[in-house]
């Protein structure tokens, strides 16, 4: 048996996001954990190169990603399943937003984005027995504007810290965004119909 020919029932997934855990949940996807162990520096894939546009950066990323988990799957002696990794920017005029470093970064980012249309890249990679397969999910995401006030509140509520852009679309964010164009799942950090696809032509069962 060969590529798609191989059936599999379970997926590594290489992510702490409880987003990601919870969409593919939502699929019916069954999955285990595969997360960097203590002698690696997890951090490290996500530096941003110089002169880098925030597609090829988010992609490149993803794909580092799954380089590493499989590295990982490979030293842990772990059945060969397919393995899931994923990255999401966010970027507002070409520029990178990451997640911020504290509340001060957070407060800038946010107003940066408010009254404005900005972009949210999700890059999905999975590795399975028919190779290293990859898809881009573009979205665009209308805040509207937002108060000095709105934005110390919504910081205060700790939401920000560790997400891109400093907030998340599932959350209490919701009510500033006015509109929406791309993938709602994608923005939440897991593009469901890209990654479903991708999944299949692995041979993943759901």
């Amino acid at each position: 048996m060969h590529g798609a020919d191989v059936i599999h029932d379970v997926l590594y997934l290489a992510s702490q996001s409880p987003r990601r855990q919870e969409l593919l949940t939502q699929l019916g996807i069954g999955f285990e954990m595969l997360l960097p162990g203590d002698d690696e520096d997890a951090e490290a894939l996500e530096a941003v190169l110089p002169g880098e546009s925030p597609d090829d950066y988010v992609q490149r990323v993803c794909a580092l990603k799954a380089e590493a988990a499989l590295r990982r799957r490979e030293a842990r002696a772990l059945p060969a399943s397919p393995v899931l990794t994923a990255d999401t920017t966010v970027c507002l005029g070409g520029r990178i937003l990451g997640k911020p470093a504290d509340a001060a970064g957070a407060a800038a980012m946010l107003a940066e984005l408010s009254g404005t249309t900005h972009r949210v890249l999700t890059a999905v990679t999975v590795v399975s027995t028919v190779g290293m397969q990859h898809a881009l999910s573009i979205s665009e995401v209308t805040f509207r504007a937002m108060s000095e006030d709105e934005i110390a509140r919504y910081i205060a509520s700790g939401e920000p810290m560790g997400k891109a852009g400093a907030y998340g679309i599932q959350g209490r964010a919701a009510e500033f965004v006015q509109r929406i164009a791309g993938s709602y799942s994608g923005i939440m950090g897991l593009p469901l119909f890209e990654t479903a696809t991708l999944l299949r032509q692995a041979g993943l069962r759901f």
